[in-house]
């Protein structure tokens, strides 16, 4: 399945950390560590805003990029989350 974003909004996969443990050596469940707020950008929207005039990205596909931490809308795409986002929900571009 693919997904192409409409508007202004991004589609993102989180990066997900290695392993977590914490300092004792203790194994961090998933339900207790935070969201990772690292993301690659899959797909782009059309850039169009609600007046109809296209607004250039400020992202391309394959960016790196530091997003919000609870923006977006969670979806699964070929059993894989994604998460679709305003292009406003990316913080900065992650360069290196």
């Amino acid at each position: 399945m693919k997904i192409k974003p409409l508007g202004q909004r991004v589609l993102v996969k989180r990066i997900e950390p290695a392993e977590q443990k914490s300092e004792g050596g203790i194994f961090l469940p998933d339900t207790a560590k935070e969201k990772p707020q690292e993301a690659t950008v899959l797909a782009l929207g059309n850039g169009k805003n609600d007046e109809g005039e296209i607004i250039e990205f400020s992202v391309k596909e394959g960016d790196k990029v530091l997003i919000s931490k609870y923006g977006g809308t969670e979806v699964k795409i070929d059993g894989e989350e994604c998460l679709i986002i305003s292009e406003g929900d990316i913080l900065g571009v992650i360069e290196g």
